[in-house]
This record gives structure tokens, C-alpha cells and sequence, in this order.
């Protein structure tokens, strides 16, 4: 590995570090949505009329019964209610609560503040940079996986 890659293994490390410690200190806070469940909390409110588990599970690239275990947590906690699926009896549709909505909303601001706070001496443009570039690399991280792996498979 040259350096260049070196660097940025380093720099990804302290990432996901970062990470780590926002989930911590957001968890520390008892809030409504758990931090392992708000992207699944999200994808599911950006399916207007529902999703099928199986269907999340393949947007998010998690394992199925990763899945199945943090639907029921959110459905429990009140954030998901599963409705019959209309054009397929046996299956049913997650959809967000107005609980949900409002739990994504705060998760939100509490991030967004975080982020106001951390970015306050940078430039939009700089902002935008950094956007472009993570976004990038998101997407052609996946392409070097081959886009089919799953990214996280069931403990």
C-alpha cells in the first residue's frame, strides 16, 4: 500500500471513530430513536407508501434478519406500524408513525446542530466540497465491492 492510501486509511479510521463517538454521546442522551436504527428509520420514511422488509433490507444492503430485529425494535418502540400489503397478502408495508417523524426530526436537529457547531468556521464552499467528496467515494467504494456485497452482516 503506498502512502497516499496509507494516509487515508488513517484518516478513515479516525472517522469512524468520530462516528462511533457521535452515536455514543447521541445514545448518552436517551433519545427516542437509537442511533443503530435512525438510517433504517429513515429509509423507511422516504418510502411514502411503505416499504417491505425485504426491500429495506436491499436498499440498506443489511442482512435480513439484521433487519427483521430493528423492525420490530421500531415497531415496539412506536416509530413503524405495519400495515397489509395491498398487492401481496402475505407480506405487509412498514410505515413511519407520526412518532417516527417527529424522533427523525429531533435525531435531526440534534445532528444538525453538531454539525453547525463543527463546520462554524468553514466555507460553503469548503462544505460543499467535502459533500461532493464523500459522496463520491461512497459510491465508488461500492463499485469496488461490486456492488452487490452486503455491507453488514447479522452478528
Amino acid at each position: 500500500m503506498d502512502s497516499t492510501a496509507g494516509e487515508l486509511g488513517l484518516r478513515l479510521y479516525d472517522l469512524v471513530r468520530t462516528v462511533r463517538l457521535l452515536k455514543q454521546r447521541r445514545a448518552d442522551e436517551r433519545q427516542a430513536v437509537a442511533p443503530g436504527l435512525l438510517g433504517l428509520l429513515m429509509q423507511i420514511d422516504q418510502s411514502s407508501s411503505g416499504c417491505q422488509a425485504r426491500e429495506l433490507a436491499r436498499r440498506t444492503r443489511l442482512d435480513p434478519s439484521t433487519v427483521s430485529r430493528s423492525v420490530a425494535a421500531l415497531v415496539a418502540d412506536g416509530l413503524v406500524e405495519r400495515r397489509p400489503d395491498p398487492a401481496d397478502k402475505r407480506a405487509s408495508l412498514l410505515v413511519i408513525t407520526s412518532a417516527g417523524r417527529a424522533a427523525l426530526a429531533e435525531s435531526f436537529g440534534w445532528y444538525g446542530g453538531v454539525l453547525d457547531r463543527a463546520l462554524a468556521d468553514w466555507t460553503p464552499d469548503e462544505v460543499n466540497a467535502l459533500s461532493g467528496a464523500l459522496d463520491r467515494f461512497a459510491r465508488d467504494i461500492e463499485v469496488a465491492l461490486g456492488n452487490h456485497d452486503n455491507l453488514e452482516a447479522a452478528p
